[in-house]
């Protein structure tokens, strides 16, 4: 199984690595490692700081069960709980240089990070649209052991219209896909779908909290976890504010290579 670290591993790279004879000693804490508890691979990197050189990004595996790993009893959180998306510490790991898949510019885009980016986003932005569809179940469900007012129909039409605006945007993404052609321009339409899919997505959810009304405040409804889970599509990148400004310089023909 294998593991990334969301939180940590992004166009800036984070840990530190330090040039040792045959390799590189890593030192680095890992945070939103999904799966933690169980992978075996992590598929991460860290930066090595050369004098009068930029910094690079390197890019390898370190093995879970490596005595310098230790997984940290970090993930308790709003939402998403079950995703034991723990921090990992590497502390002293040495990656030897034949295991060092990549070496790029720290804090640059980087053709790697073109097909990451718009392959991975669409997969991840699918979750938040079924926690979404989830929700809208629950709440139709509750709210039709009442006879609904006029309220009640209002805010199931907003929430179904929220819904349509999520899947719309997520199969904007899923086209991006289609075209096969990772490239700044894809990026820019993939985080534009993503941006879309966490607006209509959360709204949605929180139209089905007040479709279901005082009935899904209850744990055993299960309306509330689809309500905390689905905060966390505001923390994937691009966030509003570098995704706006990724938007703006595509649109005004300015360079994109360092906005993330």
């Amino acid at each position: 199984m294998l593991l990334t670290s969301g939180g940590s591993d992004w166009i800036s790279g984070s840990g530190k690595a330090e040039k040792v004879e045959g390799g590189y000693r890593i030192t680095a804490r890992k945070v939103f490692t999904s799966g933690a508890p169980t992978g075996d691979l992590l598929m991460t990197g860290a930066v090595l700081e050369t004098q009068g050189e930029p910094p690079l990004v390197l890019h390898f595996g370190v093995p879970m069960n490596s005595p310098h790993v230790k997984v940290l009893d970090t993930w308790r959180t709003l939402g998403m709980r079950g995703t034991g998306s723990h921090d990992v510490q590497i502390d002293g790991h040495i990656v030897p240089e034949a295991a060092v898949a990549l070496k790029r510019k720290a804090g640059e885009w980087h053709a790697l990070f073109h097909i990451i980016a718009t392959t991975a986003f669409p997969l991840v932005y699918a979750v938040y649209l079924g926690v979404a569809e989830r929700a809208r179940d629950i709440a139709v469900g509750l709210s039709k052991r009442r006879a609904p007012d006029r309220h009640a129909i209002e805010n199931a039409g907003r929430m179904d219209t929220e819904l349509a605006g999520a899947r719309l945007a997520h199969e904007s993404m899923l086209e991006v896909v289609r075209r096969n052609a990772p490239s700044a321009t894809t990026i820019n339409d993939v985080m534009m779908g993503r941006q879309l899919v966490e607006r209509h997505a959360i709204a949605s959810v929180e139209y089905a909290m007040q479709l279901a009304g005082g009935a899904g405040f209850y744990r055993a409804a299960g309306l509330e976890r689809c309500f905390r889970d689905i905060q966390a599509a505001r923390y994937h990148p691009l966030q509003a504010g570098p995704q706006a400004e990724y938007a703006g310089c595509m649109a005004l023909g300015l360079p994109v290579e360092r906005v993330f």
